[in-house]
C-alpha cells in the first residue's frame, strides 16, 4: 500500500467533485507537530480552481473527504492548510503493508549510477577525528543512495605524493635509524605520523637558530636544512630516483596497512582507490592541452594559470614554474579518469571539508571550460569541521585526536557503563566485547552524523555515549527492548497473521503516531538522498525510537486481553524494530538483539 498515492488519489477526487476541475500538482506535507493530523494539504494553489479563499477551499475539501473518502477520520483547517487525521482502518492497512514487505526501505532499481568519494587522506599521518566525520558521512550517503535505487561506486583519492609526504620521509631518514612498525610495535600510519611531527619540531628549531644568526624569518624558512632535504627528495621523486622511490613505497606501504585496519574498525569500504601519484600525470597532460587551446595561459616564469576573473573568481595556478603540479592538477586528472572508468555515472560526489569549497568551485569551472559537460554533475558534499571541548586540532603539532585512539576510548567507555548497569549475566566475554564495540561505535557514528553536514559541530564523547537523550545508544537500547518483547511473544507462541490485523477497529493515539512515523520512512530516504544528509535519517530514527518508548510506557502489550489488539501490538513492534534497524544500518550503525 502506497499511502502517498492513496491520499493524492482521494484528494484529487475531492477537488474534482467539489470544484468540477481536476488538479495534478498537489502539495502534501507532514503536519506540523503543534497541530493534530499526519498529512497536510497546502490549499493556496487550489484557489485558482476553487475561486474561493484558501481557508474556505480547505474546509470544502476536508468536508468532502470526511463524508466520502473513508480514509479521513477528522480534519482541521489552519488558514490555508488542511490538516488530515486518517482513519484507523488506513493505519491498520499501513501496518499490514509494512510488516509484510521484507524490502521495506529499499526503493526499486532506478537504473542510475553515482560515484561518491570520501576519506581521501594524505599518507603522512594517521586518520583523525575529522576523517571520522568524513568517512562516516561519505559511507552513509553511499548507503542512502543505494537504498534509493542507485548503483553506487565508493572511491577515494589517496594523496600519496608531494612535499608533505617528503617531510615525513626526510625526518625518518635523519632520525629513524631504520625504525619500522615491526621493530617499534607502532602501527604503520602512526609511525609515519610520528616523523611528520618530528619534522615540524626540527624545522621550527632550525628556523629559530637561523634567525638568531641574522636571517629573516622568510629566508630562514627556505634555508633550514630539513626543508631543503624534503624539497630535494620531492625533486628526486619526480625524477624517478630509485632510492627515493623505494623509501616512498616502503613508508606508504606502512601507512596503507595502518589505514586498512582503521577502515575495518570504522566499518567503511571502497570499490576503487585512485592515487595522486598516478592521476597527476594525466592532469599535467590535460593542462598542457588546455594551454595549447588558449583556455589557460603561461606567465613569464613558465608557470601555467587559468584566469577565472570573468566568472567572479580569480587566477589559479595549475603548473608551477618548475613544471611540478598542484592539487588542482591532479584533481582535474582524477575527475576525467573516473568518468572514463565509469562512463554511466550520473555524477560525482566529493566528500570534503568546507574549507575546500573554493577549490571545488574552481575545479568544476575549469572542467566546464575544458568542454566536459559532466562537470555540472559534480557536487561538493561540504561539511563543517569538528571541534572538541579542548580546542582545535593541528596535525603538525601532534595535537590531533587520533581516530584509532578515539574509537578505542568509545569502546572502553561503553564497556564501563554497560558493566556498571550489571546487565551482562549469561553473556560470554566474547559476546560482551562485541556488544561494547557495537555501542561505542554506534555512539560515535550517530553523534557525528546527527548534525547537518554543513554545520560545524562540537564533539562531546561523554554526551554521545549516554543511554538517554538524542544518542545512538538510546536508539540501540530501544531496538534491544523491542527484540526482547518479540522473543517473549515467541516464547508464548503468539503468532501474528495478516488476517489477525483486520480485526482492529480502533487505535490508541500512540499507535497512530508510531504508524505515521514508520510510514514516512521511504520519504525520509528520498529527502536524505536529495540533501546528501544522513542527519535526516538520524533524527528520524530518534523520533521513531522516542515514539515507541512512549507507546511502550502508556499501552499494555502482554496484559492486553483482547487477542486482536495484542497481536496488532506485536506486529507494530516488529515493524518499528525493522525500521529502526534499517535506518541505523544506513548510518553504518549496528543495533543489538540484547543490551
Amino acid at each position: 500500500m502506497n499511502l502517498d498515492l492513496l491520499l493524492r488519489s482521494e484528494i484529487q477526487k475531492a477537488v474534482t467533485a467539489v470544484f468540477n476541475q481536476s488538479v495534478d500538482n498537489l502539495q502534501i506535507q507532514p503536519t506540523n507537530a503543534e497541530f493534530e493530523g499526519s498529512h497536510t494539504l497546502v490549499c493556496f494553489p487550489l484557489t485558482k480552481v476553487s475561486r474561493k479563499g484558501p481557508e474556505e477551499t480547505a474546509k470544502l475539501v476536508g468536508e468532502y473527504l470526511l463524508q466520502n473518502s473513508g480514509i479521513v477520520r477528522q480534519y482541521n483547517v489552519v488558514k490555508g492548510f488542511l490538516n488530515l487525521s486518517l482513519s484507523d482502518s488506513v493505519w491498520v492497512e499501513v501496518l499490514h503493508s509494512i510488516a509484510s514487505n521484507p524490502n521495506y526501505g529499499q526503493l526499486p532499481d532506478n537504473g542510475q549510477e553515482i560515484m561518491i568519494e570520501y576519506s581521501s587522506p594524505n599518507t603522512n599521518k594517521p586518520l583523525h577525528l575529522g576523517h571520522l566525520r568524513n568517512n562516516f558521512l561519505g559511507y552513509s550517503v553511499s548507503e542512502i543512495y543505494k537504498a534509493n535505487g542507485y548503483k553506487v561506486h565508493k572511491v577515494q583519492i589517496i594523496n600519496d605524493r608531494g612535499i608533505h609526504i617528503c617531510k615525513s620521509m626526510a625526518a625518518w631518514k635523519l632520525f629513524g635509524h631504520g625504525e619500522t612498525p615491526q621493530s617499534s610495535g607502532i602501527k604503520g600510519d602512526h609511525l609515519v605520523g610520528k616523523y611528520y611531527v618530528i619534522f615540524d619540531k626540527t624545522y621550527k628549531s632550525q628556523i629559530a637558530e637561523l634567525m638568531a644568526n641574522g636571517l629573516s624569518e622568510e629566508e630562514a624558512g627556505k634555508q633550514a636544512p630539513i626543508i631543503q632535504l624534503a624539497s630535494e627528495m620531492l625533486r628526486l621523486w619526480e625524477q624517478k630516483d630509485a632510492e627515493t622511490i623505494a623509501l616512498w613505497k616502503t613508508m606508504n606501504g606502512w601507512v596503507y596497512e595502518g589505514f586498512g585496519a582503521t577502515y575495518k574498525r570504522m566499518g567503511v569500504d571502497f570499490e576503487k582507490l585512485y592515487y595522486e601519484s598516478d592521476t597527476y600525470l594525466l592532469g599535467k597532460e590535460i593542462v598542457m592541452q588546455g594551454l595549447e587551446k588558449g583556455i589557460f595561459f603561461k606567465k613569464e616564469d613558465g608557470s601555467v594559470w587559468v584566469d577565472l576573473t570573468s566568472d567572479g573568481l580569480d587566477q589559479k595556478v595549475l603548473l608551477r614554474a618548475d613544471g611540478t603540479s598542484v592539487y588542482m592538477t591532479q584533481d582535474i586528472g582524477t575527475a576525467i579518469l573516473r568518468f572514463k572508468d565509469f562512463p554511466r555515472i550520473s555524477g560525482q560526489v566529493y566528500t570534503v571539508g568546507n574549507e575546500q569549497e573554493y577549490h571545488f568551485k574552481v575545479l568544476f569551472l575549469i572542467l566546464s571550460k575544458l568542454g566536459y559537460d559532466w562537470a555540472k554533475r559534480c557536487f561538493h558534499l561540504s561539511y563543517g569541521m569538528v571541534d572538541l571541548p579542548t580546542g582545535k586540532m593541528k596535525s603538525r603539532e601532534g595535537t590531533v585526536v587520533d581516530a584509532d585512539d578515539l574509537m578505542q576510548e568509545m569502546h572502553e567507555e561503553a564497556e564501563k557503563q554497560t558493566r556498571e548497569l550489571g546487565k551482562l549475566e549469561g553473556v560470554s566475554e566474547e559476546d560482551a566485547q562485541k556488544l561494547f564495540e557495537m555501542i561505542g561505535m554506534g555512539a560515535l557514528k550517530f553523534f557525528l552524523l546527527k548534525v547537518d553536514p554543513k554545520k560545524r559541530m562540537l564533539f562531546d564523547p561523554n554526551e554521545s555515549i549516554q543511554l538517554q537523550g538524542f544518542t545512538g545508544p538510546f536508539i540501540q537500547y530501544t531496538h534491544a527492548r523491542i527484540k526482547a518483547i518479540l522473543r517473549k511473544a515467541e516464547s508464548l507462541n503468539i503468532q501474528v497473521n495478516a488476517s489477525d490485523l483486520k480485526g482492529i477497529t480502533s487505535l490508541e493515539p500512540a499507535e497512530r503516531e508510531g504508524l505515521s512515523l514508520i510510514s514516512a520512512f521511504e520519504n525520509k530516504l528520498k529527502d536524505a538522498a536529495k540533501d546528501y544528509s544522513p542527519s535526516i535519517l538520524a533524527n528520524y530514527a530518534f523520533e521513531v525510537a522516542k515514539a515507541y518508548n512512549q507507546f511502550y510506557q502508556s499501552i499494555p502489550i502482554f496484559n492486553e486481553e483482547n487477542q486482536a489488539k495484542l497481536k496488532f501490538r506485536i506486529a507494530f513492534s516488529y515493524a518499528v524494530a525493522n525500521v529502526i534497524k534499517r535506518s541505523m544500518k544506513l548510518l553504518g550503525i549496528e543495533v543489538p538483539e540484547r543490551m
